[in-house]
């Protein structure tokens, strides 16, 4: 293994995948890729439905916030991906760009070039739509993005009772308007998961200027004089530096970055020196915590849900065809829409699973029947992430402060109560439902009561290294030479639905930045 390389690329997730593919299509340029996981080559990431079996896993970081004090002091699981591919390879697979709103309102927030006008040619530059065309989405990119293969009846009966309840129907959610309600695009090519390694990293794998080195763990980033030179690692049992010429690009996600930041002495002071670590340069890392909390309600019912998936039949169908039960990806389908008139844009997104959701992430009754619910787009509620410890192996502490906050807890009261609205329909109401998992009434104590019971991580963590309080609009660590950021943690705040569009975007357009720095040699 060679020691020294033009770039470094902390992380293969989603962010990682696309910066190491793209760099190196410059065959004159070394990038190394360091990812603490392993391999994405098992059946449970590649089969849509069962990527539930992987939370807890040697694949999941398997992080869990402290003590929630807007959910009863709960602990709440937030799955992250640790291999290949990161959080693409065990997600749901859900194509959500957000909204234009999100990315305009990023440049008031201080990030200019980041608007949606600017953004948009990376959605589609990375966007391989297998339906859908037009100025507003890409036929050519490397990341699949196609309709559902599944299509489970349960999910037709509840985007006909959302609309017999008074919202639109939407066909794309990624098109001029987001609000309404439908079946949502999936990350997915011939019925399989199209994670970002699937689309950008493997058919780049096989150039001889890309180092791919797994199971490996980046200790900290070796700062010298306010510049990056390279990382320390620890791989296979034996620690050792790589050496970076040109960057160290940092892709470790909303709870990994900040965290691995914090470790190499980038920080507030007053985190870092309780636990020895010496502040090297001053800054809010691990601050502006964003993320969707969601809560769905449950009934049984007397028509055949997801949990009998796995017949020979389905087997052969998804073999065959990559077609059936076994393609779904659980939330296949939901809506977006506006608590109260006055808002500008959708509030809370909904999703549908045809199936009984029970506690944690992963857990799915035994029973037949369906969930669905609101999450909050736009929190005002913030949280951190810090310092559990000075050692490398120790997970951060992270607090979301999920709902702590007036505005939060009416969004998400009031989409409960959709929700309920929702069930009611005949649509629904013809499966003859019966409640498994619902508020003792529509009255607002018993909902929250509900919410602060039972409501957990959508998974979409952001913020925590963002534009303008980190790193500048180039993603180009304040004040640090020689090191950048690109991950979710950059986003000066949240997107409004599914996060993993927006990071692709977001590494692409970092990708050509960094591109356009190196042909003006700075």
């Amino acid at each position: 293994m060679r020691s020294d390389y033009d770039y470094i690329v902390v992380g293969a997730g989603s962010a990682g995948c696309v910066l190491a593919a793209r760099l190196s299509e410059d065959p004159h340029v070394q990038v190394a890729l360091i990812e603490a996981g392993g391999v994405d080559s098992a059946a449970d990431v590649q089969m849509p439905i069962a990527f539930p079996r992987l939370f807890g896993t040697s694949a999941d970081w398997s992080y869990m916030t402290d003590p929630e004090p807007g959910l009863q002091a709960r602990q709440i699981a937030l799955p992250a991906g640790r291999l290949i591919g990161g959080s693409s390879s065990l997600n749901a697979m859900v194509y959500i760009r957000g909204n234009r709103a999100d990315f305009d309102g990023w440049v008031e927030e201080g990030a200019p070039g980041w608007s949606h006008a600017e953004l948009l040619p990376y959605f589609r530059k990375s966007e391989c739509n297998d339906v859908r065309g037009g100025p507003l989405h890409g036929k050519e990119g490397p990341l699949a993005v196609s309709d559902s293969r599944s299509n489970h009846p349960l999910v037709a009966r509840f985007i006909d009772a959302a609309v017999q309840a008074g919202y639109p129907r939407n066909e794309n959610f990624n098109g001029e308007q987001q609000e309404g309600f439908g079946w949502f695009q999936l990350n997915q090519r011939g019925g399989r998961r199209c994670s970002a390694a699937a689309a950008y990293l493997h058919p780049a794998s096989g150039r001889v200027n890309l180092h791919i080195l797994r199971e490996s763990v980046v200790r900290r980033v070796l700062l010298q004089q306010h510049a990056a030179h390279g990382v320390e690692l620890l791989s296979h049992g034996s620690t050792s530096r790589l050496y970076a010429h040109r960057e160290v690009i940092v892709c470790s996600g909303a709870y990994g970055t900040p965290h691995l930041l914090m470790l190499s002495g980038i920080g507030n002071a007053v985190d870092l020196e309780p636990y020895g670590i010496r502040p090297i340069h001053e800054l809010p890392v691990g601050e502006n915590l964003q993320n969707h909390c969601r809560a769905y309600i449950g009934y049984r019912s007397d028509e055949p849900s997801l949990i009998h998936a796995g017949s020979p039949a389905d087997i052969a169908l998804y073999h065959d065809q990559g077609r059936g039960p076994l393609t779904s990806n659980l939330g296949e389908g939901g809506g977006f829409l506006r608590s109260r008139a006055e808002l500008a844009a959708p509030d809370l997104q909904f999703m549908m699973v045809p199936a009984l959701v029970g506690d944690g992430e992963s857990g799915i009754a035994s029973l037949d029947g369906y969930s669905f619910g609101p999450c909050v787009l736009k929190p005002t509620s913030r949280g951190r992430v810090s310092l559990r410890s000075a050692h490398p192996d120790d997970k951060p502490r992270i607090v979301h402060n999920f709902l702590t906050t007036a505005d939060d807890r009416e969004s998400m009261v009031e989409g409960v109560r959709v929700a309920m609205h929702i069930a009611a329909q005949p649509a629904l109401k013809a499966g003859r439902p019966t409640a498994y998992r619902v508020p003792a009434s529509d009255r607002k104590q018993a909902i929250l009561a509900f919410i602060q019971r039972y409501a957990q991580s959508a998974c979409h963590p952001v913020g925590t290294c963002a534009i303008g309080r980190v790193v500048d609009p180039q993603l180009k660590v304040l004040g640090i030479d020689g090191l950048r950021i690109v991950d979710a943690s950059v986003m000066p705040s949240i997107v409004r639905g599914n996060t993993n569009a927006t990071v692709i975007a977001i590494a692409e357009k970092a990708a050509a930045l960094i591109g356009s720095n190196t042909e003006r040699g700075s």
